[in-house]
């Protein structure tokens, strides 16, 4: 049974579909960019007609969403509840006051972006409420996904295809990894640090998810220098640190992501963070040199 295999680019970012039998993946495909398409439609703060985009638009008042809308919020504020606020979803003023009010594909051509004299204050995300159609935010709130979103997304998609078509699926949005559906051998992948990158490790994946969160990528200058789209809640900016990307394992993909943000702004207590919490990780430190944590994979032979 040969594998099928479809890449294209969406969110800014590569979307890599893979599955075990090459003559489901034109199904898999249009299953795959529906669902892509309903999660922008619904979770996208750069569209104007989002539902994210009408739900900012009303801080402290309920405002009737998509559920598809109301299950990311709940994956967003579980990821602050686990992190204590490591990761948190209400850091999209701090975002754009450091200029990301816009598609990142927009955000690189700008030039002269200023930074601000002063952290925007982070709202309660304990504040947060919803019900099965209706969501509500504290005032002074902009809701951002950006931090489980992709991951999430990448869940939802493996998840779909391996049950409506019943086959071995392997989805990754942009180093949000996740696989799913009837067992096969090892799925081959190269953990990297960048989509381009020359450099990384080569790794057998049979189940379960990975992420990959790096303050290389996502990134633009500004008049004081690089920013990125990873906002320490502690500080209100760009985080900064001993850790510049990790990749971490997890049951799923929005799992991992959680774990290799929230190491991101630990920086230097990040490796004893992930091992009490049981992740195995791989760390690239802010001088390039590798630390791994846990049962970190050995290297394969790349395919």
């Amino acid at each position: 049974m040969a594998t099928g295999m479809a890449r294209w680019r969406a969110w800014s970012t590569y979307v890599h579909l893979y599955v075990d039998d090459e003559a489901l993946l034109p199904r898999a495909e249009v299953l795959t960019r529906q669902l892509l398409d309903d999660v922008d439609r619904t979770c996208s703060r750069f569209r104007e007609d989002s539902d994210l985009s009408r739900l900012n638009a009303a801080p402290g008042r309920w405002v009737e969403v998509d559920p598809l809308l109301v299950a990311a919020t709940r994956v967003a504020v579980d990821a602050a509840r686990i992190t204590d606020g490591l990761v948190d979803p209400c850091v999209g003023r701090a975002l754009v006051s450091w200029g990301y009010d816009v598609d990142l594909d927009v955000l690189v051509r700008r030039s002269g972006v200023a930074v601000p004299d002063v952290a925007a204050p982070l709202p309660d995300w304990r504040e947060i409420r919803w019900d099965d159609g209706a969501l509500l935010v504290p005032q002074d709130c902009l809701l951002d996904l950006g931090a489980t979103a992709k991951a999430w997304a990448a869940d939802l998609v493996a998840e779909t295809l391996a049950d409506e078509l019943g086959c071995g699926v392997l989805v990754s949005l942009g180093g949000d990894v996740r696989v799913a559906g009837r067992a096969t051998s090892a799925w081959p992948l190269r953990v990297t640090e960048t989509e381009h990158s020359g450099h990384g490790q080569a790794v057998g994946l049979s189940s379960g998810g990975m992420a990959t969160s790096t303050i290389l990528a996502r990134r633009w200058r500004t008049d004081g220098g690089w920013a990125h789209h990873l906002i320490d809640p502690r500080t209100g900016a760009p985080v900064t640190g001993a850790v510049r990307t990790a990749t971490t394992l997890g049951e799923a993909a929005v799992g991992a992501n959680v774990a290799s943000t929230a190491a991101l702004v630990l920086g230097a207590e990040a490796a004893g963070w992930l091992a009490d919490r049981g992740v195995h990780a791989r760390l690239v430190l802010a001088d390039g040199s590798v630390r791994t944590v846990g049962e970190w994979p050995a290297e394969v032979e790349a395919a």
